[in-house]
């Protein structure tokens, strides 16, 4: 049984102009949910997270490598628990990348992909529809009509009831919402990376289109691949996902990187915050976005980074000595 209070302590956010309101913070399954996790963790993450308020559940087709799928897989076991609280929760999930073998199942935005693709997705989930179905990486091979009428099929059978898109840039996202604005489709979200120490979509100028044309930002690696907690304060310990090789960020962890680190910190527990909070409060701040997906591997750091919600004003002093740092 869920908690009485899961709604007191969270805010939520417009997607855009849409009706759909989401969580300010999301729970995504990307890392810790696949075939090599532990079930009852799984289970104790997801409770924990509705719980808080979070009901947001991000998903995608091949999360769960090395066997693609078995996030699904795991969350639609978790579902079944859930069941009836199916209308509460908000669930996602993005084909594009490579998921099985052959032309069809390759890296692409193609009818047929996208098509077969969300059907294997209800069925490992249980589920009649999700909620929001993603093309979740921009395809050069495939025209965007093509794309933009797969995923209004998906809303025209019922299998969705709003899409986006994941990783589109300016000038793709710019044309896919012309042709989604002549289907009548309703596009809520756009999902980029963004952090305070990955600033492209404004440098793009992403989330200013997606704000003039009503549609939302579920931001991905708010934290920088966890660059942005307490985990590398004094250095890169071997348990951490750096130190075991498995982040592209290792390289940055220099020094320089871990003084700046320090000196945010400071900053955060001025505000009377961790790093992470004060992170994710800093990337909400931005009026594109809807919300932030974070990433756990035990319920104490849902827990944590939920909080950012206490502190979501900051002061001229505080952004400035931020942009300072970060601006390095």
């Amino acid at each position: 049984m869920a908690s009485d209070t899961r709604y007191d302590g969270m805010v939520y956010n417009r997607c855009g102009r849409s009706g759909l309101k989401l969580p300010a913070v999301s729970l995504g399954l990307w890392q810790n949910f696949g075939h090599t996790g532990v079930y009852a963790n799984m289970e104790a993450m997801v409770h924990t997270a509705f719980d808080l308020g979070i009901t947001h559940f991000d998903l995608a087709n091949n999360y769960g490598a090395p066997y693609n799928g078995s996030a699904e897989e795991n969350f639609g076991r978790i579902l079944r628990d859930m069941r009836h609280y199916r209308d509460e929760l908000c669930v996602s999930t993005k084909a594009g990348y490579g998921m099985w073998p052959g032309p069809y199942g390759d890296r692409n935005g193609s009818r047929k992909y996208l098509t077969a693709s969300l059907d294997q997705s209800l069925k490992r989930m249980g589920l009649e529809y999700v909620d929001i179905y993603y093309h979740h990486i921009y395809d050069p091979d495939t025209p965007l009509e093509e794309t933009a009428l797969a995923l209004d099929n998906a809303v025209r059978q019922g299998k969705a009831l709003y899409v986006g898109v994941s990783n589109y840039r300016h000038r793709e996202m710019e044309e896919i919402l012309g042709i989604f604005r002549e289907l009548r489709t309703p596009v809520v979200l756009n999902q980029p990376s963004y952090s305070m120490l990955n600033r492209w979509i404004e440098e793009d100028g992403l989330d200013e289109l997606c704000y003039e044309n009503g549609v939302g930002l579920a931001v991905f690696s708010p934290l920088y691949q966890g660059m942005l907690t307490d985990r590398y304060l004094n250095g890169i310990p071997a348990d951490s996902r750096a130190g075991r090789g498995n982040s592209r960020l290792a390289g940055e962890l220099d020094a320089a990187m871990i003084k700046r680190l320090n000196d945010l910190n400071a900053i955060a527990a001025s505000r009377g915050q961790t790093l992470s909070q004060m992170a994710l409060s800093w990337v909400l701040r931005n009026r594109a976005v809807t919300t932030v997906l974070i990433g756990a591997s035990r319920p104490e750091q849902i827990r944590e980074n939920v909080k950012c919600v206490e502190r979501l004003d900051f002061s001229e002093e505080e952004l400035e000595a931020i942009e300072r740092l970060i601006r390095r």
